[in-house]
């Protein structure tokens, strides 16, 4: 049976454990987690919302069985900031939401100690902020950035100049309001470089060393694809394990796959790599004034089906105002609609399978642990 939008969590919510080494180190994480959490509304205490337990080796912290079901029912948290009357734009609110998505999460998020805990809040919330201020012009195929600080070589790709900043490279290449003009990316190099602009910031506070390695690889070539996720990124779910697929956390990498055999073949439409913000909202890297709804990215990603065309160079493509005109009118035709999101809002089929399955996938990837002690971003050294 495919696994449902409202899928039932099963037992108690995994959360947050963090593995330090000595009980004096669980028991100062533990103080400062309690702190944290406090200040975010969020009691420990016999009543409180959150359960803290500790054993001889982890100190764990999650979300109480009944906050999780009343607050995100079926472990769908696209609804959480409604329910609490949280505003995603609020940075506090923002932080609330992170740290109670990660906190009721069915998959452990592991931490050495608190200040690595609190490094990935901080990602979160850095990855919500660069999406909200990307705005790109879409095209797969394209090779352009900005040429004062940066340079495109077909063996290294886009490096950064010499005596060039890769924070400030990052922001003009994906931020119109830093250089006044739109670059043109695909959705998965836009998610890698918002990704790796959150990644630098974190590491310029917390670890400077990471942040140079980082930026001595951005000069020399660039790093992208799979070997981005293998050097930055941390996968969690799996197929044999699916996370439940309304579980988004915002500062979440999210792959929607699109399970339309002929219009997958158009290139850049294989699927669609999305930042989830906060609020049920996904970040629209070319018109970041208007985030999809799950239902939104749904219904596009159907309707690519409708739009496929030939360009005078004789090459397959698609048509972006067809689809555009296609999901306004199944917005308008309830019954249209729900039959789509019955077909789309299910988990993904395999890759190379396209006769079951929607365009939900079963995993999320975040940032890699990032402070001296304990990081786990291991920075190629050729």
């Amino acid at each position: 049976m495919e696994q449902r939008l409202h899928s039932r969590l099963q037992g108690p919510p995994a959360g947050v454990r963090f593995l330090a080494q000595s009980v004096h180190a669980r028991t100062e994480a533990g103080i400062r987690l309690r702190e944290w959490l406090a200040a975010r509304n969020l009691d420990t205490g016999t009543r409180g919302s959150v359960d803290l337990s500790a054993s001889s080796t982890a100190l764990r912290a999650r979300l109480r069985c009944g906050e999780t079901r009343a607050w995100a029912p079926g472990c769908n948290t696209l609804g959480l900031s409604r329910t609490l009357g949280l505003e995603p734009s609020s940075p506090a609110d923002l932080q609330r939401e992170i740290a109670i998505g990660l906190l009721m999460s069915p998959v452990a998020f592991d931490f050495p100690d608190f200040d690595e805990f609190e490094s990935a809040v901080r990602i979160r919330m850095l990855t919500v902020e660069a999406t909200r201020r990307t705005v790109l012009d879409f095209a797969p195929d394209a090779v352009e950035r900005p040429e004062d600080c940066w340079q495109y070589d077909a063996r290294t790709g886009f490096t950064v100049r010499a005596g060039h900043n890769l924070i400030d490279a990052l922001r003009k290449a994906t931020q119109p309001e830093v250089t006044g003009r739109r670059y043109a990316f695909s959705c998965y190099r836009a998610t890698e470089y918002v990704m790796l602009l959150a990644i630098a910031q974190e590491a310029a506070q917390s670890n400077p060393s990471l942040l140079m390695r980082i930026q001595a690889l951005a000069h020399r070539r660039a790093v992208q694809s799979r070997e981005f996720h293998e050097v930055y990124l941390r996968e969690y779910g799996s197929l044999r394990y699916p996370l439940p697929l309304g579980y988004f956390v915002p500062g979440d990498r999210v792959w929607f796959r699109n399970p339309d055999a002929a219009s997958a073949q158009v290139e850049g439409y294989e699927g669609s790599w999305v930042i989830y913000l906060g609020g049920g909202q996904f970040g629209n890297f070319w018109q970041s004034d208007r985030p999809f709804t799950l239902a939104h990215k749904c219904l596009e990603i159907f309707h690519w089906r409708n739009a496929v065309c030939t360009d005078a160079d004789g090459k397959l493509r698609i048509d972006e105002d067809e689809v555009e005109r296609r999901v306004t009118d199944s917005l308008t035709d309830p019954a249209q609609t729900h039959l789509i999101l019955e077909r789309m809002q299910r988990a993904r089929a395999p890759r190379g399978v396209f006769d079951r399955g929607g365009c939900l996938d079963a995993t999320r990837e975040c940032a890699r642990w990032i402070r001296p002690t304990s990081c786990g971003i291991a920075v190629p050294a050729e």
